[in-house]
């Protein structure tokens, strides 16, 4: 027999039974997925996740408390923003979602037992791990180059921070008629028209601030995302002259220049690939020749972020492969990876896939911990908005579906915008990549 006591305890902990998921009534049964990596990916993930399913518990791991994004950062190097326009903090993130943040560094731990070992000598537990580690710059693979140099003086900034005002603080100090070189990355790597975005702002503000300035791309590749509509811009804006298997389906408009450029593109058919560099000079060999640079800008090549190396994520070319329909590692149970650092099917290495990606493998997370299948057919977006100058905006969009062999495949046949669009169309891509900006940041991180 109960006395009364007894019975109410009894009823209240019965109500609490129903009210709560089964695996929150006890701490040790809760569900804990930790999260390596707090870029766009990662808070992505761990925001959605928490939409999801509030139960579960969801830590961060992030080395820095305050995240620099890297989409729309060569604005930084012409002027049109600073730094701290570029810098996201995490409290009010945190505190929204429930999302706990252990700011430290991940040096090693054990996939197979589950366990991560952080610098500060703490050991992390997990049942799921989600690594979002971006990528790692490989200087190295420049004769020449170092990571050190590029601190000093020829700065990659491909990574934003001080390199990034670096190059911003040289492009300004550049003498009068100076050259401006741009060493172009090979496939793959991170925001495919960036390097030509970037190459568009410096003419542009050249054009205002140092008129007899040369901008020179040297480019192991023949092509690049967006060239196209890139090129058609190039044309209108800087006198470029447009090679001719670039030329069907251009406009009218399109002009044959008598006047050099101050901007050149040296593709890889015309020896543009870079052999070595010395730094103290600032001069640049490559196939066809060599140039000296006053200001020089090396896009280096790119793998998986270094703790991906180090926790045995990668394959032999220095990516994470992955399960497409979920993004599971290849190589570890209950582990996943998101972003720039995996072999992402088709889809292309940028903040828009990460952030898709993201949605995905939350709900594939959820549904895993509850015993459930990942869904058999995931869609992923992606945009890509870059600039040919201020007000000149194009971009590359994609959907993407699997089909058997976990293949990934573009679901619409035509990714970017038409050649024949209006001056005002134009204006109006540009003023979508300041809004998309705005809104992605918003989507990512609050």
């Amino acid at each position: 027999m109960m006395n009364r006591r007894q019975f109410l305890t009894a009823a209240s902990l019965g109500a609490l039974s129903l009210a709560l998921p089964t695996r929150g009534l006890f701490a040790q049964a809760q569900a804990h997925v930790v999260v390596l990596g707090g870029g766009v990916g990662g808070a992505t993930f761990a925001k959605y996740l928490k939409l999801a399913d509030k139960s579960i518990r969801v830590t961060v791991i992030e080395k820095n408390r305050t995240y620099i994004r890297p989409y729309g950062s060569t604005e930084v190097v012409t002027g049109h923003i600073g730094m701290k326009d570029l810098e996201v903090t995490y409290d009010d993130f945190a505190r929204k979602y429930g999302i706990e943040f252990v700011f430290d560094t991940v040096v090693g731990g054990d996939l197979d037992k589950k366990s991560l070992r952080l610098a500060g000598g703490k050991d992390i537990s997990y049942d799921k791990l989600v690594v979002s580690p971006g990528i790692e710059i490989l200087y190295d693979k420049i004769e020449g180059y170092s990571e050190s140099i590029a601190n000093t003086s020829i700065p990659n900034g491909w990574i934003p921070g001080e390199q990034t005002q670096l190059l911003a603080n040289q492009l300004k100090a550049m003498p009068q008629g100076g050259t401006f070189v741009l060493v172009a990355p090979p496939n793959p790597y991170r925001c495919p028209p960036g390097p030509y975005e970037r190459a568009s702002l410096v003419t542009e503000w050249c054009a205002k601030h140092n008129p007899n300035a040369k901008i020179v791309i040297l480019d192991p590749k023949n092509q690049f995302v967006t060239d196209k509509n890139m090129l058609l811009g190039w044309n209108r804006l800087y006198n470029f002259n447009i090679p001719a298997e670039f030329m069907e389906g251009m406009p009218s408009d399109v002009k044959t220049h008598t006047t050099p450029s101050h901007l050149e593109w040296v593709r890889a058919k015309e020896g543009g690939k870079v052999k070595s560099i010395d730094a103290a000079s600032k001069t640049v060999h490559f196939e066809a020749g060599t140039i000296q640079a006053d200001v020089l800008n090396i896009i280096a090549p790119m793998r998986a972020g270094k703790i991906a190396q180090q926790l045995g994520l990668t394959d032999e070319k220095g990516w994470c492969p992955v399960n497409l329909t979920d993004f599971a590692s290849n190589h570890f149970k209950d582990v996943y990876v998101l972003g720039d650092a995996t072999h992402g099917g088709m889809a292309p290495k940028s903040g828009f896939s990460a952030n898709s990606q993201a949605k995905v493998t939350a709900m594939a997370v959820v549904n895993a911990l509850a015993g459930k299948e990942p869904n058999e057919n995931p869609v992923w977006e992606n945009t890509c908005y870059a600039l040919a100058g201020s007000d000149y905006g194009l971009f590359v969009a994609d959907v993407f579906r699997l089909k058997e062999g976990n293949v990934m495949y573009r679901v619409n046949p035509n990714r970017y915008p038409s050649l024949q669009q209006t001056p005002v169309q134009i204006r109006q891509g540009a003023a979508y990549q300041q809004a998309w900006i705005r809104s992605f940041t918003q989507d990512c991180f609050a």
